[in-house]
């Protein structure tokens, strides 16, 4: 296989990450990504009052816009420097990106993953790197894999191709914005992106902050992993002693230097407050305002859910961010405002987990440890003076029997109604049984879920 014709290799000068190197990105990268579909969603349209539209990177041929600054990056890559390959760290998006360009160009590479990057990205870097591309498994975190990356780079002299923490990658991810801006063809209010290592952000804000200013950027973390969040109230990047890795995608200890110079010079807040006004007439934050939130993960995979059902989008979790993050923010009416759909790699078998995590987030999964008498009829009291009607019995173990008149079972009910808890804890509190709610975040919950 030969070079595509319009891949330099002959080294230039590094860019700096302003709208001239994204658009020279465009260029670079044009013919073998997919210009993603910008879709109305009438569902968040009419729940936010905004005309909503979702930019589908999950419609990549990789299921995610990684594949924009990988290539972008080893497309600049000199002779030599093709010669002794490349290393790439990931949590499994970035690994696909970078395995494409190696296939494509014909360049060896060697990519390190977490344990916890699902089954199905690790197929998927396989089957796009096919022969050209070796895959290990390190550590429990992105950041573990990025030191054995690094540490394979001093060993071996290969280049590394970072997934955020470089001009060249965040170059190719903020060809994002100007395919937006391209494809609406009229003023954006807002963009809501996804953060992790904080490259597509800072790509997309600069590029924006160039050529559409009046737009507002709101970039959304993860709450257990909000490393972006971290730096901006330290005032740099910091490391978090640990990370939910949940959101694989986005589970991330420390914010890249590049995204966080990038992000601060523009101006970017952490706002915290429930709603964020963004309106055409000037109210705090605004036009062109830059602000970082966070979304729990429960409203993630709320979200995930919601896609999957109603638009037919299978998100992955960092997937959603920009969706699940709608909740907590106001638009003027009629605003115009884009979502980041930034992958759709997810695994099946994580769905138990989703809908558990979503059940929880909404209120209708509760867990409690409950004494049974050790009599006929005990457990069928239960069910009858107890549950509501429209309650369900999710889950029911036995944990142990301390004598012949009692027995502790772990109890998971799912009820019909969120605003139904109030009243089965009253049912609770007369019932004769010894009852104890187990509640989220507590050390006894966490090995339920």
């Amino acid at each position: 296989m030969s070079n595509p014709p319009d891949v330099a290799l002959v080294k230039s000068s590094v860019p700096v990450l302003d709208a001239q190197a994204i658009d020279a990105a465009i260029e670079r990268i044009q013919h073998v990504i997919a210009a993603t579909a910008l879709q109305y969603s009438d569902r968040l349209s009419a729940s936010t009052g905004a005309h909503v539209y979702l930019k589908r990177e999950d419609l990549q041929g990789v299921r995610s816009y990684k594949i924009r600054g990988a290539y972008n990056l080893i497309a600049q890559l000199d002779t030599a420097e093709r010669a002794a390959g490349v290393v790439a760290a990931s949590a499994g998006n970035h690994a696909q990106g970078v395995a494409f360009a190696c296939r494509t160009m014909q360049i060896k590479g060697r990519i390190y993953v977490p344990a916890n990057t699902p089954k199905q990205k690790r197929d998927r870097i396989r089957a796009h790197g096919g022969d050209f591309v070796e895959l290990f498994t390190i550590g429990e975190t992105y950041d573990a894999a990025a030191a054995a990356a690094a540490a394979d780079v001093a060993r071996t002299g290969a280049t590394m191709v970072p997934p955020f923490d470089d001009v060249r990658t965040a170059a190719g991810q903020g060809t994002i914005a100007a395919e937006i801006l391209s494809q609406l063809g009229r003023p954006l209010d807002a963009v809501v992106v996804p953060v992790g290592g904080g490259g597509c952000i800072a790509g997309i804000a600069t590029y924006l902050h160039e050529r559409s200013p009046n737009t507002a950027i709101v970039g959304i973390e993860p709450s257990g992993a909000a490393s972006m969040t971290a730096a901006l109230v330290a005032g740099g990047p910091v490391t978090l002693p640990d990370v939910d890795p949940f959101v694989d995608g986005a589970a991330v200890k420390r914010i890249g230097d590049l995204p966080y110079e990038v992000v601060s010079r523009l101006g970017a807040q952490v706002y915290s407050h429930a709603s964020l006004p963004f309106v055409a007439g000037g109210s705090t934050p605004g036009p062109g305002a830059f602000v970082v939130n966070q979304i729990d993960e429960g409203a993630i995979c709320t979200a995930m859910l919601e896609l999957y059902q109603s638009e037919g989008i299978i998100a992955e979790p960092a997937g959603a961010l920009s969706v699940a993050a709608l909740q907590n923010l106001a638009f003027e009416p009629g605003s115009t405002v884009v979502c980041l759909i930034s992958g759709g790699n997810n695994d099946v078998s994580r769905y138990g987990e989703i809908l558990e995590r979503s059940l929880v987030h909404l209120g209708l999964k509760h867990y409690f440890l409950v004494d049974f008498p050790q009599e006929p009829g005990a457990l069928r009291r239960f069910l009858s003076e107890v549950l509501g009607p429209e309650d369900d019995i999710a889950l029911f173990e036995y944990v142990k029997r301390n004598n012949r008149e009692t027995g502790a079972a772990l109890v998971g009910v799912e009820l019909g109604a969120a605003d139904g808890l109030s009243s089965l804890l009253d049912r609770m509190e007369r019932s004769p049984m010894q009852v104890e709610r187990l509640e989220p975040g507590s050390p006894a919950y966490r090995y339920l879920t």
